[in-house]
């Protein structure tokens, strides 16, 4: 007999957090959100207050959900969270945060820890451990980086967490992490039981300075009297270990089933496969999916709506302008604009390493690049090519996952870039495939709260919710035009191999 109660799930993302409830059958009845900002306190270096922003929208949105769905707080039957990641932030034994927490991929401050692990531990020993080789996502150079240059904060470290272990500790008084997290950043520190490896551990930090690993879903504890008074949860409400934001979104989005991907167009591009398959490949990033005995074969482009945003602001402004004053959105002016220019965009191809580039080059050094530019081209070209760039970006990566013998078979498109048709058709074209929206756009929200519905056993397994994940828009790809794409996708991946020393001399 199904439970009848309350789930909530809470995501703090890189400029805002979103909560949600649902119902015991998946329905959003409440939502809310807060933005907040991100510090950059010099190049390559991206962090958070983990107290005035993770714990804070934390509080606000917890109590916001449960004023605004006019619900007792005891109706609620499980807390789920999730956070981006990977992050790392030392506590001492009091759960206080000894320093702002490093952000995840984007913070690059310990580029040089990443090489001289690499050339220490021997690049095919790593891609047989972890499918890749150390870098700016991983947890192991940025805690080298803070014992080399903050000695004081490593003394004091009583544990080194990430954004969800953070949430928990401070809801439960547990230091755990899940699996999904740890065995995708935390490797070669942790084996492949979540265990301290004595191997490596031992290396940047003792191995009690790290959490306990669990499964996603395992509830942890019972909300503590302290944080019952701070989120306005009932005391001893339970609580699932959590997981970060690509991973939950993934979850709420449906990928459920080997085969299902997530293909997320936010400010960055992120992809997560399910596999019922082990694969290795030093391009993507490859690890245990949250679903027990599936693997995630999962990927990341430094740029997708960062760009678009740039192009919007550099060469639209004055789309922006009206819009500022009443005028049509500038986003929809220009893929309205661009939709008239046709597939290749008259032979200008971009690449989109505007900031670097993660997978599948991995290279931070790379440039952004407008090949092919002749005096007939106009901003609509420029704004088209930057679209199809990303389009060719994706259709590489599925190419490389396919060739590892991990099959697609259903793409589930999220975030912001899904508002914009254009885009999605020119994906759709590039690579072949069929897109598919969800219905509900929460985010990783929604699937923080399904998860925490399989925790307390609302949910009797992962299939279940297949049924209550509602599809939204199906967007299918033109064959005449895939074929016009597969010339300049052809130059696409050339253009990088051509240019990359002297990208690295600019």
């Amino acid at each position: 007999m199904k439970l009848s109660g309350i789930l909530m799930g809470i995501d703090i993302g890189s400029s805002g957090s979103k909560g949600v409830l649902t119902d015991c059958g998946g329905r959003v009845i409440a939502t809310a959100e807060v933005s907040h900002s991100m510090s950059n306190p010099a190049p390559g270096c991206f962090e958070h207050d983990a107290m005035q922003v993770w714990w804070h929208d934390f509080c606000l949105l917890s109590r916001e959900l449960i004023e605004s769905a006019g619900i007792r707080n005891t109706e609620i039957l499980g807390v789920g969270c999730s956070t981006i990641s990977a992050d790392c932030l030392p506590v001492d034994r009091e759960l206080n945060p000894l320093r702002p927490a490093i952000l995840y991929g984007i913070d690059t401050r310990a580029q040089r820890e990443c090489e001289e692990l690499n050339s220490r531990f021997g690049e095919e020993r790593l891609i047989s451990l972890m499918g890749h080789t150390l870098c700016s996502s991983d947890i192991m150079p940025k805690i080298l980086w803070v014992r080399r240059h903050e000695p004081e904060v490593f003394e004091k470290t009583y544990k080194f967490l990430t954004g969800p272990s953070f949430l928990v500790a401070k809801l439960t008084g547990r230091c755990v992490m899940d699996r999904y997290n740890a065995l995708a950043a935390y490797r070669p520190m942790l084996d492949e039981n979540g265990e301290p490896d004595p191997a490596f551990a031992h290396i940047v930090c003792r191995p009690d300075q790290l959490a306990q690993v669990l499964p996603t879903t395992e509830v942890v504890g019972g909300v503590s009297a302290e944080a019952a008074r701070e989120t306005g949860l009932a005391e001893g409400t339970p609580v699932t270990t959590g997981t970060g934001d690509a991973g939950a979104e993934a979850i709420g989005t449906g990928v459920l089933t080997p085969g299902d991907m997530m293909l997320m167009l936010g400010s960055s591009n992120f992809m997560i496969l399910c596999s019922d398959r082990k694969v290795a490949d030093s391009r993507l990033w490859i690890s245990e999916y949250i679903l027990p005995g599936t693997s995630a074969v999962s990927a990341g482009m430094a740029t997708a709506g960062t760009l678009t945003r740039w192009f919007r602001d550099t060469l639209f402004s004055d789309y922006v302008r009206l819009e500022q004053t009443g005028g049509p959105s500038a986003y929809e002016r220009m893929y309205q604009a661009a939709g008239a220019i046709p597939a290749g965009s008259d032979g200008l191809v971009m690449l989109p390493y505007f900031a670097g580039e993660r997978t599948p080059i991995n290279d931070p050094k790379a440039r952004g690049v407008l090949f092919g530019l002749t005096l007939g081209h106009t901003r609509e070209h420029l704004y088209r090519a930057c679209l199809e760039s990303v389009g060719y970006g994706i259709a590489q990566h599925f190419d490389i996952m396919r060739s590892l013998g991990a099959p697609i078979e259903r793409v589930l498109a999220i975030g912001g870039g899904t508002r914009n048709p254009l885009w999605l058709s020119i994906i759709a074209d590039i690579t072949g495939e069929t897109l598919q929206t969800a219905q509900v756009t929460v985010g990783a929200a929604y699937g923080d709260a399904l998860l925490a519905g399989l925790g307390v056993g609302v949910f009797g397994s992962p299939r279940e919710l297949k049924a209550i994940i509602a599809p939204g828009i199906t967007v299918a790809p033109d064959p005449g035009r895939h074929a016009e794409y597969k010339p300049y996708r052809e130059l696409y991946d050339e253009l990088y191999p051509a240019t990359r020393e002297l990208m690295h001399r600019l």
